[in-house]
């Protein structure tokens, strides 16, 4: 005799746990919108819209509600945690639940229908998608009119609400189509970036070494010809060697300085990336001026920062970035349009004020609420860098294209 499967078996257990390509486990990213999935069972109230008649129920109707709406929330679960290519059959289920109660004389089976027209056009294209809810709402009108005798305006306005419930779920999904190919586009743009910083940091080593370690090596093969000969020489060409090598370790080190996780024209590519996804027009320096190797990383850190927070809660609609080199300081300012009224400092506005204080600037914030805010960082150049020519010829809008 097969032993009977209890809730807590793994079978059951794995039904119910949400597989890694369920619209729950894309929703990870965003919770708000987990949430508004569970919120939006609030309009299963109109299952019970019979209950508004007045007019005695018939028996039948409890057992039917008993048995179709446990049945419709477990339907619901299975579009949210099973595979996503598996939804638009679960809404088939809930169509043929919401005919089945209305042939059967339960009203609130229509509020099962504006769900499965939701569902039914999941991972589909948009004609396919139209044509399945055409199909689910020419069955409902049908039974609706043969079974349940409804007026052909209380199904016309069913159909317009499930058409354009339809709709916005399909809207939603191309936005976060759109929004994970942005994203995409974004880590490109750095992984790029990265790539080039790390094939120049290659050519400088390699011609940085590549002389002088050969040198050095000819310098040994002397010492050691000459150690036994004339000790005073050989001494002589090991004091050289470690001249060199001293001289070598110091470039290897300036060199290495250099290296820079994202530079600046990179970042604001990737501000571009990100803000416009958020429906926010950025407009930026198309010529990023050369700036020294000290200080380049420190201030693509505070502007991918200062954007993350225009993305996050500014609710801006349009900013902007300047970076300029005036009268011996560097200067970069980043602003929006946004709600402003920006008080107590979080992690990350105090994360911004330590990065700039290692480079020996100040930050200067204007957030005067309604108005937006408006950062400011100055950081003051050496003399040796005030000489560097202002054209660095990197185009960031071109890494963002």
């Amino acid at each position: 005799m097969r032993p009977r499967l209890s809730s807590d078996t793994p079978m059951a257990r794995s039904w119910f746990q949400p597989t890694p390509d369920s619209l729950w486990i894309r929703f990870g990213e965003t919770p708000r919108q987990r949430v508004a999935n569970l919120f939006h069972l609030i309009w299963t109230i109109y299952f019970f819209i019979d209950l508004m008649d007045g007019d005695p129920l018939p028996p039948r109707w409890l057992a039917i509600t008993l048995l179709a709406f446990p049945t419709f929330l477990f339907l619901y679960a299975c579009v949210l945690f099973r595979p996503i290519r598996q939804a638009p059959w679960f809404g088939v289920a809930i169509a043929l639940l919401g005919l089945d109660c209305l042939y059967a004389g339960h009203g609130g089976g229509a509020c099962f229908i504006v769900y499965a027209a939701s569902f039914v056009g999941l991972n589909a294209s948009l004609r396919i998608a139209y044509l399945r809810m055409a199909l689910v709402l020419a069955a409902f009108c049908a039974t609706a009119r043969l079974a349940a005798g409804w007026p052909w305006q209380a199904m016309a306005f069913l159909a317009l609400i499930s058409v354009s419930v339809g709709t916005l779920n399909l809207f939603y999904r191309a936005n976060a189509k759109h929004n994970a190919a942005l994203k995409l586009s974004q880590d490109e743009v750095r992984r790029l970036a990265a790539t080039a910083e790390r094939e120049r940091i290659g050519r400088d080593l390699h011609d940085l070494l590549g002389h002088t370690l050969s040198l050095i090596t000819l310098k040994l093969e002397l010492s050691r010809r000459l150690i036994d000969r004339d000790p005073a020489a050989a001494r002589h060409e090991i004091e050289e060697t470690e001249r060199i090598a001293r001289h070598a370790l110091a470039e290897v080190r300036s060199a290495v300085t250099g290296i820079r996780a994202t530079g600046i024209a990179a970042e604001l590519a990737s501000a571009r990336l990100m803000l416009n996804a958020s429906l926010v027009t950025f407009d930026y320096v198309s010529d990023v001026p050369a700036l020294p190797e000290r200080v380049e990383a420190g201030l693509a850190l505070v502007l991918r920062e200062a954007v993350t927070n225009i993305h996050r809660h500014a609710q801006a609609t349009h900013a902007e970035a300047r970076v300029a080199v005036e009268k011996g300081t560097l200067t970069l300012c980043i602003s929006d349009n946004g709600r402003g009224g920006v008080g107590t400092e979080g992690n990350g506005l105090a994360g911004m004020r330590e990065r700039v204080k290692a480079l020996g600037g100040t930050l200067q914030i204007d957030s005067e609420r309604g108005k937006g805010t408006r950062l400011r960082v100055a950081v003051p150049l050496l003399a040796d860098e005030r000489d560097r020519r202002p054209p660095l010829s990197v185009d960031a809008r071109q890494l963002a294209s």
